[in-house]
């Protein structure tokens, strides 16, 4: 099983940004692709972005492409999710994710992931 976890939430006013990272460890070769869900108070787990194993492709949930970014480096077994101009409805906690399947396909679900981390809050105040 591969070990997820997150580091990087915290509190940032409206229009800044954050930078989460989510290092992996154990067996990492089992789930290749990565992706970032968050679950804000109340509401279901929802997909925010994923990434191919070898970067080369990459989804985002229509509600965060063009502000949020996601990247990874191989060599150290990370990936990292650079957040621009927040806005208060992405207070949420921010999960990193390894799916199931080793066919990336780019949309996930929560019932595709096999591993799942700890979890960081983010939280952006108006």
């Amino acid at each position: 099983q591969v070990q997820l976890v997150e580091s990087g939430g915290g509190l940032v006013q409206a229009g800044g940004s954050l930078r989460l990272s989510c290092a992996a460890s154990g067996r990492t070769f089992s789930s290749l692709a990565r992706a970032w869900f968050r679950q804000a108070p109340g509401k279901e787990r929802e997909f925010v972005a994923s990434i191919s194993w070898d970067g080369g492709s990459t989804y985002y949930a229509a509600s965060v492409k063009g502000r949020f970014t996601i990247s990874r480096d191989n060599a150290k077994n990370t990936v990292d999710l650079q957040m621009n101009s927040l806005k208060p409805e992405d207070t949420a906690v921010y999960y990193c994710a390894a799916p199931k399947s080793s066919l990336y396909t780019g949309r996930y679900y929560p019932s595709d992931v096999y591993s799942w981390g700890q979890g960081t809050q983010v939280t952006v105040s108006s």
